[in-house]
This record gives C-alpha cells, sequence and structure tokens, in this order.
C-alpha cells in the first residue's frame, strides 16, 4: 500500500510538472512567489480532471511555502484556466500579517561557550522584531551543529531546541541551547599499504598526535598528499565513534598513480611564437619518495633541454631539494645565447605562506650581441622569496603574487665577473560589483656590476612583449649599440594597469595602459603604449588577445598580442 501510494504521488507531481503555473501574491512578496514557484513547479498538461484534484495539494504545497517565510494567516485561491490551448493553473495568494519574533535566545553551554569554535555570526533574521523565517533558523541550527563537527566538539547536542509560533499573536519565541561537550584531539594516523616507507607518509600529516581536532587540518591534509604526485585517489576519514580518551584516529586510504607520465603539450604567443613541448615524469621511483623528469620545448625563438631529480625532505611535501641541469639555446633578433646549466635548489614553505628558494648552479654562456661576442662561466648562489594568494589557480577573480629574487657570483670563485642581480615583482587583481575588474602589475630589477660588458644577455634586462610592454616586439627594448642593436639594460621597470568588463559569462572586454623600459642609467626616458583586449576564461586559464600602440613612438605600428595561461 505504501508502494502504491509512493506511485499515485509520483504521477500527481508529473502533472504537475509540466503545467503552467501562475501566482499571484497580494500585497506583492517577491520571495513568497518564488517559493511557491519552487514548491510545485512549472504544470503543462491537458488532463483537466487530474488536475483540479491536485486542488487540494496545491493549497496546502502553497500555504507552506507562505509559513515558512513566516506567514500563517494566508488564504489561497485557486483556479483553472482552460480557455487556451492550455490549461492555466492561477493561485492568488492573500498573505495576511506575518509572525514576528519575540524572544531569541541562542545560548552556547560547556567547555566551547566563548571559543573561537562558537563566535557565530550575528543573525540579523533572528533578532527580535524580525520576521520569522524558518530557513534562517534551521540555518542557525546547522552552523552550530557545523561548528561542532569542524572544531572537534562530537559529543555536543541540542538540550534545548524550540520554535514556539502563537499564530493569534503572531509572535514566535527561539530558544535554542548547545551543550558542546569536550574538545576531541587528534589520535595516531594509520595509512593503507604503498610501497612507501612510513617515514614518508607521516611527514605529510599537516599535525600532531594530541592537537587539538579542526577539520580544516584534515582537508589540508587531504590537499598535501594529492599534491604529492604519488597518489591518484586519497580518502583521509577522521572516526570520531572509535575516539579514545578524546583522541580520533584518522584513516588514510591511498592509491597509487601510475609512477610514469608522458605529456605532449604545445602553445602560441606573439612573444616566441608557436612552441610544442614534451614530458616526462617518474612521479616515485624508491620508497623514500624520489623522483626525476625530464622536458624538451622547441619554438623559434628558443629551444631547451632540462631534467631534474627531486628529494622531499624531512617536513611538509611541499619541502625539497632538487637537482637540475639543462641546455638552452635563444636566438632573439640579433641577441644569440648558448647556455649550460647545472646546480640544486632548497625548496621550503615557511609558516606565513612564503614559499623560499635557496639556489646554487653554474653556469656557462657563449653569447653574441650585435657585432659583440664573449662567453661567461659562473657560480651563482641565489635567494627566491616568493607568494601567491588567490581565489582560484586557472581564473581567479581576486589575488596576488609578489616575487623577490636575489643572485650574484663574485670573480676567482669559479666565475670570471662580480656581480649582484636583484628582481622584485607584485601582480595584484581584484574584481568589483561582480563584472568589473582591475589588473595591475610592477616589475622592478637592477643589476650591478664594474663589468657590464661581460654579464650574459641571460642576466641583462630587456623590455616589451606580451607580459611586458605591449605595443613593442618581445625584448624589443632596451639599450642599444653603434648600430643601434639591442644589448640589454643594467635596469628595468614596467608595470601596467588594466581594467577589464566581463560583458557575457566569461568573457571581458579590457583597456589598458602599460610603462617603463630595459635602461642603462634610471634618468633614460620610459615607454607608454596604450590598448584594447579581449579575454576569454578557458578551462586552462585566461587567453588573451590585445590590439596595442605606442604612445611614446608613433611611429610604431598597432601590434597584436595573444598569450594564455593565469593571470596571476
Amino acid at each position: 500500500m505504501p508502494r502504491l501510494f509512493l506511485i499515485l504521488c509520483l504521477l500527481l507531481f508529473a502533472s504537475l510538472a509540466k503545467a503552467k503555473l501562475e501566482v499571484n501574491v497580494e500585497p506583492s512578496n517577491k520571495a513568497v512567489k518564488e517559493n511557491i514557484i519552487i514548491f510545485l513547479s512549472d504544470v503543462d498538461t491537458a488532463d483537466l480532471p487530474k488536475l483540479k484534484q491536485l486542488y487540494k495539494h496545491v493549497d496546502q504545497q502553497a500555504t507552506q511555502a507562505a509559513q515558512a517565510l513566516g506567514y500563517y494567516h494566508t488564504r489561497n485561491h485557486i483556479r483553472l484556466d482552460d480557455t487556451e490551448k492550455k490549461p492555466v493553473l492561477h493561485i492568488d495568494v492573500e498573505l495576511g500579517s506575518p509572525v514576528l519574533l519575540n524572544q531569541v535566545n541562542i545560548e552556547i553551554l560547556g567547555e566551547g561557550k566563548g571559543t573561537e569554535a562558537f563566535q557565530l555570526p550575528v543573525a540579523e533574521e533572528l533578532a527580535p522584531g524580525k520576521q520569522l523565517n524558518h530557513s534562517a533558523y534551521e540555518g542557525m541550527k546547522s552552523l552550530i551543529n557545523n561548528r561542532a563537527q569542524n572544531y572537534g566538539y562530537f559529543s555536543g547536542k541540542f538540550v534545548q531546541r524550540q520554535l514556539l509560533i502563537n499564530v493569534e499573536t503572531n509572535r514566535a519565541d527561539i530558544n535554542l541551547q548547545y551543550q558542546t561537550g569536550p574538545r576531541f584531539q587528534f589520535g595516531d594516523v594509520t595509512f593503507s599499504s604503498t610501497v612507501f616507507n612510513q617515514g614518508v607518509l607521516e611527514r605529510m600529516v599537516a599535525f600532531d598526535k594530541g592537537a587539538e581536532y579542526q577539520a580544516d587540518q584534515v582537508a589540508e591534509f587531504n590537499r598535501d598528499l594529492l599534491a604529492s604526485g604519488y597518489f591518484s585517489h586519497v580518502k583521509v576519514t577522521p572516526q570520531p565513534d572509535q575516539a579514545e580518551n578524546l583522541q580520533v584516529p584518522i584513516e588514510v586510504s591511498l592509491t597509487l598513480r601510475d609512477p610514469h607520465s608522458l605529456g605532449l603539450g604545445g602553445g602560441y604567443s606573439t612573444d616566441v611564437g608557436a612552441r610544442a613541448k614534451l614530458a616526462w615524469d617518474q612521479h616515485w621511483l624508491n620508497p623514500e619518495g624520489h623522483s626525476r623528469g625530464a622536458a624538451m620545448e622547441i619554438s623559434r625563438l628558443r629551444q631547451n633541454l632540462s631534467t631534474y631529480y627531486q628529494v622531499p625532505l624531512d617536513n611538509k611535501i611541499a619541502d625539497n631539494l632538487r637537482y637540475f641541469a639543462g641546455l638552452q639555446h635563444e636566438y632573439i633578433d640579433d641577441v644569440e645565447t648558448e647556455s649550460v646549466v647545472l646546480g640544486a635548489e632548497l625548496h621550503k614553505t615557511l609558516s606565513n605562506d612564503w614559499e623560499r628558494t635557496i639556489g646554487l648552479r653554474a653556469q656557462h654562456d657563449d653569447f653574441s650581441l650585435g657585432e659583440a661576442s664573449g662567453d661567461s662561466q659562473l657560480l651563482i648562489p641565489s635567494l627566491t622569496f616568493q607568494r601567491l594568494m588567490v581565489s582560484s589557480r586557472i581564473n581567479p577573480d581576486y589575488g596576488y603574487r609578489l616575487l623577490l629574487d636575489v643572485e650574484g657570483a663574485a670573480r676567482g670563485v669559479i666565475s670570471t665577473v662580480d656581480f649582484a642581480r636583484v628582481l622584485t615583482q607584485a601582480k595584484g587583481l581584484y574584481t568589483f560589483l561582480d563584472n568589473h575588474r582591475v589588473l595591475a602589475r610592477l616589475r622592478l630589477g637592477a643589476v650591478a656590476t664594474n663589468e657590464f660588458d661581460d654579464i650574459p644577455p641571460s642576466l641583462r634586462f630587456f623590455a616589451g612583449g606580451d607580459q611586458s610592454v605591449r605595443g613593442y616586439g618581445y625584448q624589443e627594448l632596451s639599450p642599444e649599440d653603434s648600430n643601434g642593436e639591442n644589448i640589454g639594460g643594467r635596469y628595468l621597470m614596467t608595470s601596467s594597469v588594466e581594467y577589464q568588463y566581463e560583458f557575457i559569462d566569461k568573457w571581458r572586454l579590457a583597456t589598458f595602459v602599460d610603462y617603463g623600459n630595459a635602461v642603462n642609467n634610471i634618468n633614460d626616458p620610459l615607454k607608454t603604449s596604450v590598448g584594447v583586449g579581449l579575454r576569454w576564461s578557458s578551462p586552462i586559464g585566461s587567453v588573451r588577445i590585445d590590439v596595442a600602440r605606442s604612445l611614446s613612438d608613433p611611429d610604431e605600428d598597432f601590434r597584436i598580442h595573444f598569450s594564455m595561461g593565469p593571470e596571476l
């Protein structure tokens, strides 16, 4: 019998869901109207007898939809208009006076009282004198329960949970009392069987045994395991029902990924033209979690081959020691460079979310700039700090990126020239009023040396191109030799301010001003360009096409720039 009743109800709802429905609320109330429509949906059928059988159901649903928003004195007038080809079900609703909140008592009891976990936001909809809204009441109960679960108050419960409605006086009282109980702690972490040593897995744990439980740290642990590159599937499961002495055991289920992956990619930008890339990675090759890989990239202006070997360190998986080697040939206008690099980098994520990289590399360059040529041999220690904060890695709405890179070499310590080089970068993105946003960037650099002629092009500064000063070609801006050929500068300053307007979902129009240059004297003039562009937020990041023109050099033609990838 219950199954037959369910089938009949489904048939009735199927009829109702296909009909045309018109709702009129007096006095006009958009929220009530939308709620009734949600409860009932559209109707589209010519089965008039069945529609009339639904009158009682429609009346009940409309009444409940209004009561959910505090209207307990509604009167519904339902009629069927079958004069058209398709029948129309009309519901005219007289609202009456709403129920208002009188006394509201929301109280946290127990060890969690006054703690960060239960610092509840002010619920304006639940203030005395406000109209009763069942959704706000249920939302507050859910919020308290969620806070308890997120902060480890697993034995918490409501000791009083009352919503008292007096329909005659149009008043309602809320009384919520939640007893938190004690806060639980993190217990032992157990892993499913893998090829890795226990220590490799344990160093990824984002919390200590005995620390106060927090769901955010469990989620961070899950993310770190996935980010390690070792696993295709990760499931971290707290088990509060198996807690002993208030310590929650954590069970981790891991599925190893294929140790090898081969990637073939390509792209195009007006800076380097079409390019193709082939990459091979061995994500793990022993129980200690070491990894290695190699990559090759080919474009018209640049060809390189690189390889690496990476060793994870004793703390979080983001910290590692990477050894690398590479060969590169680059030919841009009259600047040609062949480089061989061998080195190591120590990566560490600091407690304030900055990433620090300490590096040491040996670099040999054979180069020519215009009519001059030379070679250099350098041993370069380096220190880099960077921080990225974004709402999304691919297509963010807001965020920023900061970078500071310092490196140098000393003549006689393998190196053929003394120098110190500093590069700083800041980018910021901010979205406002839903479809307006501003993107700004600033890049500053300087090389200090008494032998600038011996500095290879890879350590000099050039400006111009898609990610620099648009309206000019890639690395087209720099000091020139006596033949008018670019040779790179001691200093770099480039900046940009861009406004974007989203006119269709994922499509934006842009207008921008770029300002900067690569120079040998900080008093040398900088270049200004302006332009317009189109942006598409694709699944792989922003695809950008710009038309720009220099204001500083009116003889320069309009230049089209195309690029793709994350904006920050």
